[in-house]
């Protein structure tokens, strides 16, 4: 269900899911180097040998730059994201023409290299192409986030999803430091050059957000289900 090309300015709910339901991650050095495709596939310029050159600068375990690379030249705005075990959630705003299309085949390809080669598998990592839907105005873009960033993350709460709904204010507060997806950014628990908040910042406090996502989890807004976000 990918649905191409998109226009620019358009924002994009990705999802891409591991073959046959099968993990993408199995540590968190797998999912750290899945926080630094996003970082620097970002670009224009993005060097083959990327992360040895992270490696030898000592500042592979940063958000850093090489200092000798040319300046970032995005091709997408990365609004927030979710890593789960076996799948992971994009909320992405095209830039350029084709330039979510290709940030994905470079995080595709580059996810699936990097497994293969540590774990000395072979063939391909991911199920398919990655399944996309285009947000069509400023609610949905509202509820997408929420679904992203605060359903996808309760549902790696310790006890499931549903203890995160018996114990909100814990379970929020811990997705907040959940390295691995961008609610800390919104909640102002860390500030990250990968994420473009200026849309959500001009709709939400980060305490307004908090009562919003309360309320879509709750079964408080139109939304509430999150059916008419989610993929088939």
């Amino acid at each position: 269900m990918r649905r191409e090309p998109f226009e620019v300015d358009s924002f994009i709910h990705v999802v891409k899911r591991g073959t046959r339901g099968f993990p993408i991650v199995r540590n968190n050095a797998d999912r750290w180097r899945f926080i630094l495709m996003l970082r620097h596939f970002n670009d224009e310029n993005i060097s083959e040998n990327w992360y040895r050159e992270l490696m030898d600068e000592k500042i592979s375990n940063t958000l850093a730059r090489v200092p000798t690379w040319p300046n970032q030249k995005k091709i997408v705005n990365i609004l927030g994201y979710c890593l789960l075990d076996n799948h992971f959630h994009l909320l992405l705003k095209e830039i350029i023409a084709g330039g979510v299309s290709r940030f994905m085949h470079k995080l595709g390809i580059g996810m699936t290299k990097a497994f293969n080669e540590k774990y000395q598998e072979k063939g391909t990592l991911f199920q398919g192409a990655y399944h996309s839907k285009t947000v069509t105005d400023d609610e949905y873009l509202k509820y997408v986030s929420v679904y992203i960033q605060v359903k996808n993350a309760f549902e790696l709460y310790p006890g499931g999803i549903k203890k995160a709904m018996d114990n909100f204010e814990m379970a929020y507060e811990w997705a907040t430091r959940y390295p691995y997806c961008s609610l800390g950014d919104y909640a102002r628990v860390r500030k990250s050059p990968l994420i473009d908040m200026d849309l959500l910042e001009e709709m939400f406090t980060p305490k307004e957000y908090k009562s919003f996502a309360y309320d879509c989890m709750v079964g408080r807004s139109e939304f509430a289900d999150m059916s008419k976000v989610e993929f088939e």
